[in-house]
């Protein structure tokens, strides 16, 4: 699992959302979102926005690059 996977399971679990409900918010399938989670794909770019946008969080944080989830805007 890599640290997009776990990350993206761990902000998904803390909201209580379901593979569905993510997938619905960033244009993809459940079975999309169970495979990020899994590590055995990665979204496209605006799927990767989406979820930073939804979540919240940096891009770099969602994968990886940083422990601080916060935008610097």
């Amino acid at each position: 699992m890599s640290i997009f996977s776990e990350r993206l399971r761990d902000l998904r679990l803390k909201q209580g959302m379901t593979q569905e409900e993510v997938g619905k918010t960033i244009g993809v399938k459940r079975y999309s979102v169970y495979g990020y989670e899994k590590g055995n794909n990665y979204p496209e770019v605006p799927g990767l926005i989406a979820l930073a946008d939804h979540f919240g969080v940096s891009i770099d944080y969602l994968v990886g690059r940083t422990d601080n989830p916060e935008i610097n805007r």
